[in-house]
């Protein structure tokens, strides 16, 4: 899928949180596509600074590609940044990310995640950005439990702070469109999965302690669902995603508000794998793949987490023709041989 223009001056496109797992492989995506990619992270020690800055390595010194080592909550900093690019388009992923986390340690989320945002904002409306495209996740749905979760069900019940941080942005980027005609689209985020992943996830932490012989934690007894989505496929969902710059719904309705749409340039997509996997299921798939057994922990379930994560992805597939592609055992079997070169650890 070309996102570039024919015959017109190369496009470019800031992607924060360019050193994370998400943001790293959209950065290689987005400069095969032809675009000119500036990526900015403040590459803090929430996770392992050597995996984000080997990532980063694959990426550096190549053309169409710079880094600017920039955390969004400077706002002076940010200010200079767009006063600098004339950004074509605005891909923002950085984020203190973890809702066990949110628990210990909630002003990082405030920081990064309500002040940078805003940043985001007024750098975009200012430098009169065509698109800003921004992450949203799963964990929005909160309490809610009808499923599959849809974009247009109401989202007011988030049971972690990580959660409320990514509902007030989805509602700030709605002012943003409204007041200024900022096209903005949210993109919630499903379980992601997959090489060069996030080392506080789930799947990562099992691999190692299976590979070392340690006991794994496994909350809810094993009974979590979670709909797991291929890093490809959520790379692929964004690019679509960009290209798909939104416009006023002439039908939305002020009597029967849909969140997901607008009166403003606003859109709300769900990505995800439309197919949830229990815990305990992909526990056995690593273990296949691994070719050891697990020592596993059985565990109520953590505070803050939800039973079940289950995407309803029509609007994205019916607007952007998305389609997940990658199967359960075929994404974990490509993650597993990327975490044993990674790590040299090939036993």
């Amino acid at each position: 899928m070309d996102l570039t223009a024919k015959n017109t001056k190369t496009k470019q496109a800031l992607v924060t949180g360019a050193a994370g797992f998400i943001g790293f492989h959209l950065c290689k995506r987005l400069i095969r596509e032809g675009y000119e990619v500036i990526g900015i992270d403040n590459v803090n020690d929430y996770y392992d600074i050597n995996l984000k800055t080997a990532r980063l390595k694959q990426i550096e010194g190549g053309q169409n590609f710079s880094f600017i080592k920039m955390d969004i909550a400077d706002r002076e900093a940010m200010t200079q940044l767009f006063s600098n690019k004339g950004f074509d388009i605005v891909v923002h992923l950085a984020a203190q990310a973890g809702v066990r986390y949110s628990i210990k340690n909630p002003y990082a989320y405030i920081d990064s995640n309500i002040v940078g945002f805003m940043n985001i904002l007024e750098g975009c409306r200012h430098s009169k950005v065509k698109h800003l495209v921004f992450a949203s996740s799963s964990s929005v749905y909160g309490a809610n439990t009808k499923m599959p979760f849809s974009v247009h069900h109401n989202v007011d019940h988030p049971v972690s702070l990580y959660a409320a941080t990514k509902k007030a942005n989805e509602l700030m980027a709605h002012t943003y469109s409204s007041l200024y005609n900022l096209p903005c689209t949210g993109i919630r985020f499903f379980t992601v999965y997959g090489p060069w992943g996030r080392p506080d996830m789930a799947y990562f932490m099992f691999t190692k302690a299976i590979l070392e012989g340690k006991p794994i934690d496994v909350f809810n007894y094993g009974k979590m669902k979670r709909d797991f989505t291929y890093i490809d496929d959520i790379v692929d969902g964004i690019a679509r995603v960009i290209a798909k710059i939104p416009e006023p719904n002439p039908h939305w309705d002020s009597n029967n508000p849909d969140s997901a749409t607008s009166y403003a340039p606003y859109k709300l997509y769900n990505i995800g794998n439309n197919n949830p996997v229990e815990l305990i299921r992909f526990i056995e798939i690593l273990e296949d793949c691994l070719g050891k057994k697990a020592d596993k922990k059985l565990l109520p379930m953590q505070l803050g987490d939800v039973p079940a994560t289950y995407a309803d992805i029509d609007d994205l597939s019916r607007d952007v023709g998305f389609k997940p592609i990658t199967s359960i055992e075929e994404g974990i079997k490509t993650f597993v041989e990327w975490y044993k070169r990674y790590y040299g650890n090939n036993k």
